[in-house]
């Protein structure tokens, strides 16, 4: 199985339009007779067409990786894989609404464009397309048919689990001198301390989005438009704040899907706070569980005076740790503004293991930075950070439980030898899958790709 993510860049499905793949596939022709491309192979009810494989091979030097050492073959044995998971996904009724397809494609033009300045002309020529609404219309197809694929092998290993039993009997059975090696770890605490928004400040913004409200209603000016031009929404805003919902999947903080679910369409509502700042909604169309809504969002600025007043107070927690007055972690617990954190101690979460070890060669680069210098046990000076929206908040970081680079334990790195064992099932999962379904899956491969050594059983020889 291969080891790189790809998206290629077609995903076509054999469709009415397509007059002929025979038994002997070598050219996909139109209604018309004009040859189109040539077909590298037939996988159910999808098709790889030898373009794919150039054009995959071509975007994934686009995303940086390094191509040198994935063959041709290789990647056309990834491309046969995703057909066999999306051609099977559909067999098993898996649903991906179009909405959520949509909601990609939004995502991953907006991505491109950042390439391109804005410019959706010099978009539409690098990828040799007419028009945007092709593009689109493209890229729907290719998201589609790989939401598709990824559901399915998702739904291939989800009911995968391991026991203790499977654990040690994995690591056993690798030579010591085979044993995987674990890089530097620790754990990381931190303290924040974040400048006090005052009551005025919130009054201001809470009365621009009055004065917004009162404008589209009573003056019918545009709630996009403004959104566009005021929101403070990095990833809404140049959409003129849109997004979609969907009642049974929370892809926004509570506050806000209670205030979006309460509307009537065309009603926009009070302003009301998140974590995020202070925000007016408008809701657009329901169209049964999908809300398709705007919203425009402002953050109250704090003043210079603030900033200082959070700085000193942080400089004072940290004086008070250093001088033994208070521990570290019952600091946090009084003086951090931290929610995630301050109950415990101030200890920070690895996302990826969901435990408190950070490895210091998978940290985030930031993080790395910050403690880096530090001595197990010594405080951090306070640092100043600063997030794209211009917030500003303070921090000081202790790092402790040291472990250098080491060959693996069994006892001290079980929950790490358990993730590695759990992988290893969940390959083996996916390739008995695969075995299996191959041999029930028509599948026509041509012309030089015969010649190819795959892993799995592909030829059916």
């Amino acid at each position: 199985m291969a080891l790189f993510n790809i998206q290629a860049f077609s995903q076509e499905i054999i469709e009415d339009e397509v007059e002929t793949v025979s038994k002997k596939v070598d050219t996909v022709v139109t209604k018309n007779a004009r040859k189109v491309d040539g077909v590298a192979a037939v996988v159910g009810d999808y098709i790889v067409l030898d373009s794919d494989i150039n054009k995959t091979m071509l975007q994934l030097k686009a995303q940086g990786v390094n191509t040198d050492e994935i063959g041709s073959c290789e990647l056309f044995g990834k491309l046969l894989e995703d057909k066999l998971y999306a051609h099977h996904a559909i067999q098993d009724s898996i649903i991906i609404p179009d909405s959520e397809v949509r909601r990609n494609v939004d995502y991953q033009i907006q991505q491109f464009l950042q390439q391109t300045n804005g410019s959706m002309e010099k978009l539409l020529a690098i990828y040799k397309k007419e028009d945007e609404q092709s593009f689109r219309d493209e890229m729907f197809e290719i998201n589609k048919a790989n939401m598709l694929a990824q559901r399915m092998q998702s739904q291939i290993v989800e009911a995968v689990e391991i026991t203790p039993e499977e654990v040690r009997t994995f690591f056993k059975k690798i030579p010591e001198e085979e044993r995987p090696t674990f890089g530097t770890e620790l754990k990381v605490a931190q303290i924040v301390a974040e400048p006090i928004v005052s009551e005025e400040a919130k009054q201001k913004v809470i009365d621009r989005l009055k004065s917004f409200k009162a404008d589209i209603l009573e003056r019918g000016a545009s709630f996009r438009s403004k959104a566009v031009l005021y929101s403070e929404d990095p990833g809404s805003a140049s959409r003129g704040g849109k997004y979609t919902l969907h009642r049974k999947k929370p892809q926004m903080v509570k506050e806000f899907r209670e205030v979006a679910f309460s509307l009537q369409e065309g009603e926009i509502s009070e302003p009301f706070k998140t974590d995020f700042g202070y925000h007016i909604i408008m809701l657009e169309k329901i169209r049964g569980q999908e809300y398709d809504v705007a919203h425009i969002l402002l953050t109250p600025k704090v003043s210079s005076e603030a900033i200082k007043e959070a700085k000193e107070r942080l400089e004072g927690v940290r004086k008070k740790i250093v001088d033994s007055i208070i521990s570290f972690p019952d600091a946090a617990r009084e003086a951090s503004d931290e929610e995630e954190t301050r109950n415990d101690g101030g200890q920070l979460i690895n996302p990826t293991t969901q435990d408190y070890n950070f490895e210091l060669t998978r940290m985030d680069p930031e993080l790395y930075s910050q403690i880096q210098n530090l001595k197990d046990g010594e405080v951090s000076l306070v640092l100043r950070e600063e997030d794209r929206t211009g917030n500003v908040k303070f921090k000081i970081l202790r790092v402790t439980d040291r472990v250098n680079e080491h060959k693996a334990d069994y006892a001290r790195d079980y929950l790490k030898i358990k993730q590695l064992a759990l992988e290893e099932k969940k390959i083996k999962a996916i390739e008995a899958w695969q075995e299996e379904h191959i041999v029930d899956t028509y599948i026509k491969i041509s012309g030089d790709y015969r010649d190819c050594d795959f892993s799995g059983n592909w030829l059916k020889k």
